[in-house]
């Protein structure tokens, strides 16, 4: 029997649970656009809102690089996420900033919400516990308190819905709370086709797994809407299979990065590529692909085509990852490694604190 249909051998890896975590992810939809609701949110009204700016790191700060990229062609406001100890010195009263920290306890991101205060501006924390939401209830700041008991990255659709809610109760998009609840109904469809009851010949996800077992990964992917979908993808083969993987994104990678497709002899067999794809990928983005995935091929490494699914931006977009974050867990299987843990990350943590 395959490694990947064998139940036992499965659970015996996943002692935290992973697998029950990524399968019931569409759940988190529905909560996180609840808990959105339920806050009490000042008066600013849209004109009140000149830029936006969403703190954090790691998992906490992906879901709001992602709708960052989701609203590029909807929104009207700048938007940008910042992964480090300071904002932007632009920010301003006018500025409304996302905190995002699941453990509450992120170094960096409570070093910019000290910075947020400082600078005046309209802050909205989102968080589990911590120092993040004692510092939300003392200096009266909107708190979108998540449940506990998460890895950081497998709590996406806690640190994603919560902000496009938000935004939208603010005035600054509108109709998301509908795209929300189609993307939730398409991903609990959707996930039936990598359910670990689904055979490994049979199972797209499990398939990919096999493919990328013993790789280096490279995904590549179009910036449009895209680009925080790679991004999601290497950060979920590394943590959860415990495994080097790199993205980068078309066309800005066809100015350089393509360059290096060259001198192959030593690692050759050790690579290969994934393009994540849309059908309403840019046409010349469409090309481009159609052209890079030709020259590798042509050096004898494999490209793998990934087609996104599903009737809106939304539910596409979450194609991918559904498909990236099932990978990424059978991958940790075939690596014989439980995907919970990031003990690297916590050592780095500790050695931190000891300063």
């Amino acid at each position: 029997m395959n490694t990947l249909d064998h139940k036992d051998q499965i659970k015996k890896i996943d002692q935290a649970g992973m697998y029950e975590v990524i399968y019931n992810f569409p759940a988190q939809f529905e909560d996180g656009l609840k808990r959105a609701q339920q806050i009490d949110l000042p008066r600013w009204g849209k004109r009140q809102v000149r830029n936006i700016v969403m703190a954090g790191l790691g998992g906490s700060a992906i879901g709001g690089d992602l709708v960052r990229s989701y609203l590029a062609n909807k929104i009207f406001n700048p938007f940008v996420i910042c992964r480090n100890y300071t904002l932007p010195n632009w920010v301003l009263p006018s500025t409304l900033v996302f905190l995002s920290s699941y453990s509450g306890n992120t170094e960096e991101t409570l070093s910019a919400l000290q910075d947020a205060l400082s600078k005046g501006a309209k802050i909205i924390s989102i968080t589990s516990n911590g120092e993040v939401e004692k510092i939300s209830a003392k200096e009266n700041i909107p708190c979108v308190r998540l449940p506990k008991g998460y890895q950081p990255r497998a709590a996406l659709g806690y640190s994603f819905v919560p902000i496009l809610v938000l935004l939208e109760r603010l005035g600054l998009v509108e109709g998301e709370e509908e795209n929300i609840n189609q993307a939730k109904i398409f991903l609990e469809k959707n996930r039936n086709n990598y359910r670990m009851e689904a055979e490994a010949g049979k199972n797209p996800a499990k398939m990919l797994a096999a493919k990328l077992h013993k790789k280096l990964p490279i995904i590549y992917a179009a910036n449009d809407y895209f680009d925080t979908v790679s991004t999601r993808w290497k950060g979920q083969i590394c943590e959860n299979a415990k495994m080097l993987a790199f993205n980068n994104v078309f066309p800005e990678f066809n100015h350089n990065e393509l360059v290096g497709w060259k001198v192959l002899s030593d690692y050759r067999d050790d690579l290969i590529v994934v393009i994540l794809k849309d059908r309403e990928d840019h046409p010349r983005i469409q090309k481009r692909m159609e052209i890079v995935k030709g020259i590798i091929e042509k050096l004898k490494v494999e490209v793998i085509e990934v087609e996104s699914s599903g009737e809106n931006l939304l539910s596409r977009m979450f194609s991918l990852i559904q498909l990236g974050d099932f990978t990424s867990f059978y991958l940790s299987i075939l690596n014989e490694e439980d995907p919970s843990p990031v003990k690297v990350i916590d050592f780095l943590k500790n050695e931190l604190a000891k300063e």
